[in-house]
């Protein structure tokens, strides 16, 4: 059923299909509007059975899935941010026990100083924490995404991140296909977890593990995501031939098979960059787009086989890893090992900063020439940060830094090139 609705709703019904038994969630935003419509399904009785449950925090909402899903519940929660940061030691928890919990990440800048609009910093926090993650373009796959990661979670007995950009998509008004309960439940088989508390038989779930098994958990732990290398791209398959629409996978490229130069990157600044790509094909440029939909796990074969072909590569990056550079750029580079291309980062929409036509044009168009700095701050403004720079060598106590940034800009906290 196409129906105009927000990001957030859109996703409050695709789980809502997929018929969890508990959901449990503290409101951060911009996640907030998903768990609030799931909570409306389950007071008025649209989604039953299931138990809603309101926590104190973050760190208890995950706690609170790790119990239920343990105790053999079909288990949802879904965070954003700080929230994210505050349940990491829990996220490590569900995926060592292996449990089946699908979360949405509504991603957000992590603070100081305090952001609520979107970059990718919250869930790249995480990416070593052992859950999967796939990445939404757009509120469609946003949906779509969340069907496929309770089937992908529940098979592989492993969790699942969906990540969709923060207010971009979660509160954006489009056009989606909602699929029919009937059709939900013909592609998701009823929960039949592989491992269960059961007052009848005990046994111990996450017990301690020394020294001469717990790297043993770990392999293992990476043997899952290895698999789901191969689950992802068949799930996906299996939804676009019931579906009729392909969502999902690991890559996805976009006039990448001729193109000399390939922009790599996760979310929805894909559909910016399609149109600008659109833009520079008219003038003759041998332009392409690699969207990744699986980062972890990170598909390395497949992003090789992507960009092999091409003469430069430019990641676009919404996120990055202070001291070094790039995120998502470094397992880019070891995908292409060996192979002699022209590689650059180009870090840009942090902290909710647009990501315009116009500056995304200006920045390929000095990668396609090879003039770009290996790292490039996009759209950054040298002149305050150079002024900061100046009062810290000028003298110790030169103030907070974000406050000093403000003032330097003037009344307009953030611009647009």
């Amino acid at each position: 059923m196409l129906k105009q609705v927000e990001g957030s709703q859109a996703v409050a019904q695709a789980v809502a299909l997929c018929r969890p038994d508990v959901i449990c969630a503290y409101p951060i935003s911009p996640q907030t509007h998903i768990v609030e419509g799931l909570g409306e399904r389950v007071k008025n009785g649209a989604l039953q059975p299931c138990e809603f449950i309101n926590v104190e925090s973050e760190f208890a909402a995950m706690s609170v899935a790790i119990g239920a899903s343990a105790a053999g519940a079909r288990t949802y929660t879904a965070t954003a941010s700080q929230g994210l940061l505050f349940m990491a030691e829990a996220v490590y928890n569900a995926s060592g026990l292996g449990l089946p919990i699908v979360m949405t990440v509504a991603n957000r800048a992590i603070g100081a100083p305090i952001n609520i609009w979107n970059d990718h910093s919250d869930s790249m926090s995480q990416r070593d924490c052992g859950w999967i993650q796939l990445f939404a373009e757009s509120n469609q796959e946003a949906l779509d995404l969340h069907i496929q990661a309770f089937k992908l979670a529940e098979e592989l007995s492993m969790p699942v991140m969906v990540c969709m950009d923060g207010f971009i998509l979660t509160h954006a008004y489009e056009r989606v296909d909602i699929p029919e309960q009937a059709e939900v439940d013909a592609f998701l088989p009823a929960y039949e977890p592989r491992q269960m508390l059961d007052p009848a038989e005990p046994v111990s779930i996450g017990a301690m593990v020394g020294p001469e098994a717990f790297m043993e958990v770990r392999y293992l732990a990476h043997a899952k995501q290895l698999q789901a290398l191969d689950v992802i791209p068949r799930i996906a398959d299996e939804f676009e031939a019931r579906f009729g629409r392909r969502s999902g996978g690991l890559v996805r490229g976009y006039k990448t098979d001729d193109a000399e130069t390939i922009v790599v990157a996760l979310g929805s600044v894909i559909g910016t960059l399609k149109d600008t790509i659109d833009d520079l094909r008219e003038l003759g440029a041998k332009i392409g787009v690699l969207g990744i939909q699986s980062f972890r796990p990170f598909p390395l074969a497949a992003v090789r086989a992507a960009l092999q072909g091409a003469q430069r590569v430019v990641v676009l990056e919404k996120s990055f890893s202070v001291g070094l550079g790039g995120v998502v750029s470094t397992d880019v580079r070891l995908a292409l090992s060996g192979l002699q291309l022209h590689g650059y980062t180009v870090v840009a929409g942090l902290g909710g900063r647009a990501i315009t036509k116009a500056s995304l044009q200006r920045t390929l168009r000095e990668a396609m020439a090879d003039q770009l700095q290996p790292l490039t701050f996009m759209d950054l403004d040298w002149r305050i940060v150079n002024r900061q720079l100046e009062r810290e060598a000028q003298t110790r106590r030169s103030g907070p830094i974000a406050e000093n940034l403000l003032r330097d800009v003037g009344p307009v906290a953030s611009k647009v090139s």
